[in-house]
């Protein structure tokens, strides 16, 4: 029933993209804020295209007072808010948009689409789906992150459209998780309608709230189920998942240097309990160990001295902080060379049950990373890296597996690190890649080549 489901959604978005008369989209009631970059980088044809893919978009929505209500921000040095989603017909407020010769100045505009745009003065309605979408060609010249979690925390679901120029660090901030659903960058405005296929699936199955946990949610007339990724099992709950082939052995490095200071650490060992609360732990499933560093390394617990969910996250959060230095290099020896060893646990190779290294940092390492980071690859450890702060991108970029883009991650502050433990439960499981990355291919030419592939994917599977 979900496969049937999919398929009429993507069917009704391949038939309005190839001219056919659009259906409205039936959904659930949802606020929609468009976030539009009309700065001075934005030349105006490409503001043009951006305001066709917008109205491309509310086309095919049932848009009313009961239904789909709209509004639309313009930004660049100043915020200016074109429609009220009450009253004024979009199409009539999109005619109004033009460019602005100044800045970029993103953070002003989210905090303005939290404050203002979704306020019931502006027409939005109590425990109805609040959605924005973030359409930027640039770098924000002001700061992102911290009220873009706000939003989020505020229940505000955030997609980061990046196009051309756009900084993917920066949309990463913004975006909601999972970054793989929220996340979006195309080569050029002419490539912009490829998120807009996607996008009107996601809008279309909404119906109303739910409370399914980093997955799909199908809907069906008047109700709707959760559906989880590939290699992973809806568990009892029926909107958590966990992974279905849970048979690795997870080994994380966490930097308890003194810059992260004791109030981040307590977050740092919470991130670390959002990760374990994805796996299935057992003796034998998933085995846990932690490993903390700083100018020397201790290992926390090793891979075979806990076989519960409940033991990893109590020993977890009974971690004293050592603070003093940050010798990352010395940690990824003693992981290489102690963690994942038979003797503490580690499965033979012979059993091929993956190995997986996560580092977390907040600044640069004050020894060489090079040698041990490739000598684990090598040795068959996927490594993950995140970073935090001062974290330095180019050492978290080597310690990080191919294609780095799925390996990697950052955030420029440790209240943030939560929706990074959220992406993660999608890729610590084992699954099937359905785009892979050259080698020597840049961050945002992954993510491109991602969404290039998806729509291609979808075109020619679902030819009409």
């Amino acid at each position: 029933k979900s496969i049937k489901t999919f398929i009429v959604v993507i069917c009704e978005s391949v038939k309005v993209s190839r001219g056919y008369p659009a259906q409205k989209c039936k959904s659930g009631p949802v606020d929609l804020v468009f976030l539009i970059d009309s700065s001075r980088s934005v030349r105006p044809h490409e503001f043009e295209t951006m305001r066709k893919f917008m109205i491309d978009i509310l086309d095919t929505l049932d848009i009313g007072p009961n239904t789909t209500r709209v509004g639309v921000v313009q930004y660049s040095s100043q915020v200016t808010w074109l429609h009220t989603a009450t009253w004024t017909p979009w199409s009539k407020a999109l005619t109004r948009s033009s460019p602005s010769p100044q800045g970029t100045m993103t953070g002003l505009a989210i905090k303005y689409m939290m404050n203002m745009a979704f306020s019931a003065e502006e027409g939005d309605r109590p425990k109805v789906p609040n959605v924005a979408v973030i359409v930027t060609d640039g770098r924000p010249q002001d700061r992102v992150a911290e009220v873009a979690a706000e939003a989020r925390d505020k229940g505000i679901e955030i997609y980061a459209v990046g196009v051309a120029r756009a900084d993917m660090t920066s949309l990463r901030a913004m975006a909601s998780p999972p970054f793989e659903d929220h996340v979006f960058l195309v080569e050029s405005f002419d490539l912009i309608h490829q998120f807009g296929l996607q996008f009107q699936d996601k809008l279309c199955g909404k119906a109303g709230k739910h409370d399914c946990e980093q997955i799909c949610c199908v809907s069906t007339p008047g109700s709707f189920y959760c559906v989880c990724p590939e290699g992973q099992l809806l568990q009892d709950d029926g909107k958590s998942c966990a992974c279905k082939s849970a048979n690795i052995d997870l080994v994380l490095l966490i930097d308890g240097s003194k810059s992260v200071r004791p109030q981040n650490f307590e977050l740092v060992k919470k991130f670390v309990n959002q990760v374990v609360d994805s796996l299935d732990i057992s003796a034998h499933g998933t085995r846990v160990g932690l490993v903390q560093y700083s100018s020397r390394v201790r290992t926390e617990f090793p891979l075979n001295m806990y076989h519960s969910a409940d033991e990893i996250k109590a020993a977890v959060m009974k971690v004293d902080y050592m603070e003093k230095g940050t010798m990352t290099g010395l940690a990824l020896k003693h992981m290489l060379e102690n963690s994942f060893s038979e003797a503490e646990g580690a499965r033979p190779t012979s059993r091929n049950i993956p190995r997986i290294g996560l580092v977390f940092t907040d600044g640069r390492s004050q020894d060489d990373i090079t040698e041990y980071a490739k000598k684990a690859k090598e040795a068959g450890i996927t490594m993950y890296a995140v970073g935090v702060g001062k974290a330095v991108e180019d050492e978290l970029r080597e310690i990080a597996s191919e294609p780095v883009e799925k390996h990697f991650y950052y955030t420029t502050d440790f209240t943030a690190i939560s929706t990074i433990a959220e992406n993660l439960k999608l890729n610590v499981c084992p699954g099937t890649t359905l785009w892979a990355a050259p080698k020597d291919t840049t961050q945002q030419e992954t993510q491109r080549g991602r969404n290039i592939y998806t729509f291609h994917r979808l075109h020619s599977f679902f030819h009409v």
